[in-house]
């Protein structure tokens, strides 16, 4: 069940404002997946996507992080 933004904590609400961006950004180069687009390595976009990731799962914690 999805959560409410009521109930959604910073690190989900910045996670779901890069998820937008990322699929803008997909959308505006007309590729599904950053992997077949030719700036995956260098991107910004996908770079703060990963990041908001990390933080939505660590809570913004360091260390004793697990998969």
């Amino acid at each position: 069940m999805a959560q409410s933004d009521a109930e959604k904590d910073r690190f989900e609400l910045q996670l779901d404002a890069m998820i937008e961006k990322l699929q803008a950004c997909q959308a505006e180069h007309g590729v599904k997946s950053c992997s077949a687009c030719e700036h995956c390595l260098g991107c910004d976009v996908r770079k703060s996507y990963v990041a908001a990731v990390y933080d939505s799962m660590s809570k913004g914690e360091t260390g004793g992080f697990e998969f």
